[in-house]
């Protein structure tokens, strides 16, 4: 009687298997992994095996080499567009873009290639057609060429694998970077990335359009009295020649137009580019092309079990991207120097020229360091906003827009960009379906920061001698011991702001710390926590720093000095594996470097003799 229900060796099927003792519920046939006129048998207790059989997918990418760039631009020695300005924006705007595609698709045409779940992850497309002709070259004896590909080969893995171990996700916590470490050499399996079975790609796309979604949108207001100065151009042919040839390498939006494309083809791409971003800004109208995003959702933890464990972000396109850092550059970051009353930015340290995370920090310690000269205490909350810039309501800020100083023409411009955005997903190989979104600052666009601190902009503390410190959404509320009894006042006041600006304080996430000299030696009398749900702590992080009420930061210097020598586990552990050693000098300016130095100055002062030591 047979026992299996499909051949094992020809035709025959196995009808027998002998066991020390019976201890199998089923049995599995699948093929071989050796060469043999048998198939494998598995038997197994419990429940049913199933086999996780390689999967494969098409992939499309455009090859560019040295000879093809060469090919174009000996064809292409003229501008390839001339814009019409009295023309419909939108029809120009299509024109255009059907001209760039044409002309990717006749100089670089698309190819495909099949990956399979077995490739590991730095063998994209490119790679992978490389690979197969160098395997062409090798079977036809052509052996020096092979080897030069093979050179290629081995520059394009390198960049790619640098290029994964300097984000900002994989080196701001030690555990992502060893997990990293382990794909990119082979020691775990590349199938089994974060989250890819618990869900799809619309689930998660479902996700953030409900977290972006305004149920109380109203439509912003648009100023009518917009008008385009006529004595200045804004864009000319020689900026948008050199914001070009310096562009560099950046993931492409849904546009389809590369970083290299526009790189190469700088010299008749400067003039239409620069005519049609002109364009834009004149008539206050977007091109439609811009308005939507593919969304790469990031892990937060190293194994995210929840679509809140990932954090969404926005892959716009390029030139979006390019006439966004314009608009920011010329027009709004010279606004924020002379805010309209009600307007404040002094307490903003994110996202501005002069602004950064040190400088955020050092405002907070010598607030807190200048108020205990002749206090026994201070109170700071750390407050936490849940999906801050996810959530923004477009008619709150661009009503504080309105009120800078900023043109008409260029506020009705952001207005546009704001307006009917939609956005799909890209997780495992998938993409969703798009849905339309009614909040949000895009997360990646260039204007999405900026208009986050012009959002906070007024929120103000409501009693005299309380301050606030913001970086981004990270903000920071400190109390004197004279006003301790307005505490939940200012706790209610800052969730009222958050409410009209569609945004929620998390006080689940939120902390209370109270700070206390560090050479006080006195019995200090503190009083109970005075708001409900935000819990008093004996350390908090601030802006990534570890800081004790007593102002010690051992805590903060074990937790770098710790991470730094995992780093540094890893990086010899990729040294071993044939990383070259500028992308490992790369690395480790990246990653020990700027641990050990990050916020220092703030921080420096505040080390013990001993901790000074083991840094």
């Amino acid at each position: 009687m047979s026992i299996v229900k499909q051949p094992t060796r020809g035709n025959n099927k196995l009808d027998r298997i002998y066991v020390s003792d019976y201890g199998y519920s089923g049995v599995k046939v699948v093929k071989s992994a050796m060469t043999s006129y048998h198939m494998a048998i598995v038997a197994y207790s419990g429940d049913v095996v199933r086999t996780a059989g390689k999967t494969k997918r098409v992939r499309t990418f455009r090859k560019h080499t040295a000879v093809q760039h060469a090919h174009f631009l000996a064809n292409v020695a003229t501008a390839v567009h001339t814009v019409n300005p009295d023309d419909d924006p939108q029809d120009e705007y299509d024109r255009l873009y059907g001209v760039l595609s044409d002309l990717l698709d006749t100089y670089y045409p698309v190819r495909a290639v099949t990956l399979t779940s077995a490739d590991p992850p730095y063998i994209t497309p490119a790679v992978k057609r490389m690979l197969r002709r160098k395997n062409k070259l090798m079977r036809s004896g052509r052996l020096e060429q092979a080897a030069a590909l093979a050179v290629k080969i081995g520059v394009a893995i390198k960049k790619f694998n640098t290029a994964e171990l300097s984000r900002v996700d994989v080196l701001s916590d030690p555990r992502n970077m060893w997990s990293k470490v382990r794909q990119l050499t082979g020691r775990s399996k590349y199938a089994s990335a974060a989250g890819q079975n618990l869900f799809t790609a619309d689930e998660l796309n479902d996700y953030y359009a409900i977290i972006s979604t305004d149920v109380s949108y109203t439509a912003p207001c648009i100023k009518a009295s917009a008008y385009y100065p006529d004595t200045s151009i804004p864009i000319s042919e020689w900026r948008m020649f050199n914001v070009l040839d310096t562009l560099r390498p950046t993931a492409t939006g849904l546009d389809n137009i590369p970083a290299w494309f526009l790189r190469i083809g700088t010299p008749v791409l400067a003039e239409p580019l620069a005519d049609m971003m002109n364009l834009s800004l004149s008539s206050s109208i977007v091109p439609g092309q811009w308005k939507a995003a593919s969304i790469l959702p990031i892990p937060k933890i190293s194994t995210p079990s929840l679509p809140a464990h990932f954090r969404p972000i926005s892959i716009t396109p390029i030139l979006s991207r390019l006439l966004e850092r314009i608009v920011v550059t010329d027009y709004i970051y010279p606004s924020l120097q002379s805010p309209p009353t009600g307007l404040s930015f002094h307490d903003q340290f994110a996202f501005q020229p002069t602004g950064s995370t040190t400088a955020a920090f050092i405002q907070i310690l010598h607030t807190i360091t200048s108020l205990l000269v002749t206090q026994p205490y201070v109170i700071v909350y750390a407050l936490d906003f849940s999906k801050a810039f996810d959530t923004i309501r477009h008619s709150t800020v661009l009503e504080k827009y309105s009120m800078l100083n900023i043109p008409d023409n260029i506020h009705n411009w952001l207005e546009s960009f704001f307006r009917n955005h939609i956005h799909c997903t890209r997780f495992h190989d998938a993409v969703s379906q798009f849905r339309t979104i009614s909040a949000n600052i895009i997360q990646g666009s260039g204007v999405g920061p900026v208009s986050y601190v012009v959002t906070a902009s007024d929120l103000h503390p409501l009693t005299p001698g309380n301050s606030l410190v913001k970086y981004a959404d990270d903000t920071y509320l400190i109390v004197p011991p004279v006003n301790a009894q307005s505490c939940a006042a200012e706790i209610t006041h800052i969730e009222k702001w958050a409410v009209e600006n569609n945004l929620s304080l998390n006080r689940a996430k939120s902390a209370e710390i109270v700070f206390v000299s560090p050479a006080s030696k006195r019995a200090v009398h503190i009083p109970s926590p005075a708001v409900f749900c935000i819990a008093r702590v004996e350390t908090v992080k601030i802006l990534g720093v570890t800081v004790s009420r007593r102002l010690f930061v051992k805590e903060h210097v074990d937790s770098i000095l710790s991470a730094c020598a995992q780093t540094l586990f890893a990086l010899r552990t990729l040294k071993y594996h044939g990383l070259s050693t500028d992308a490992l000098q790369a690395i480790f300016q990246a990653t020990v470097i700027a641990k050990l130095s990050y916020a220092s100055p703030a921080w420096w002062g505040f080390t013990t003799a001993a901790d000074k030591d083991r840094l």
